[in-house]
């Protein structure tokens, strides 16, 4: 594992990352994002700054749980949890994470099929 910067709507998080999520958070600008990610585990983040209160932290951003929900987005694919890192000093959103989960592994997400 290595260590990455990677970008939030309210700021950003240094966190040791696996090469699969490095790559989903790669969107090919230059940097590398939270959300793409899910959520990522407290004892894999290092550091968090916030825009809001200018900040650099030496710790983990706090984790807050939205809801939990079984909502189908798609034809096979649940969101089951949405949350937000957020600052420890003043509460402000550092990023946001959904974890999602397939019914059936092996199926395809939706139906919408490109055009060959």
């Amino acid at each position: 594992m290595t260590e990455f910067k990677l970008q939030g709507s309210g700021g950003y998080v240094i966190a040791d990352l696996t090469e699969e999520q490095a790559k989903k958070a790669d969107l090919g600008v230059g940097k590398l994002f939270l959300a793409p990610i899910g959520k990522l585990e407290t004892k894999k983040m290092f550091k968090h700054y916030c825009n809001m209160c200018e900040t650099e932290f030496d710790n983990p951003p706090k984790i807050h749980l939205e809801e939990n929900t079984n909502e189908e987005v798609a034809d096979n694919l649940i969101l089951i949890e949405r949350g937000q890192y957020t600052c420890e000093k003043c509460n402000a959103t550092i990023g946001e994470y959904r974890v999602f989960k397939k019914n059936d592994e092996a199926g395809d997400i939706g139906k919408a099929r490109p055009s060959e």
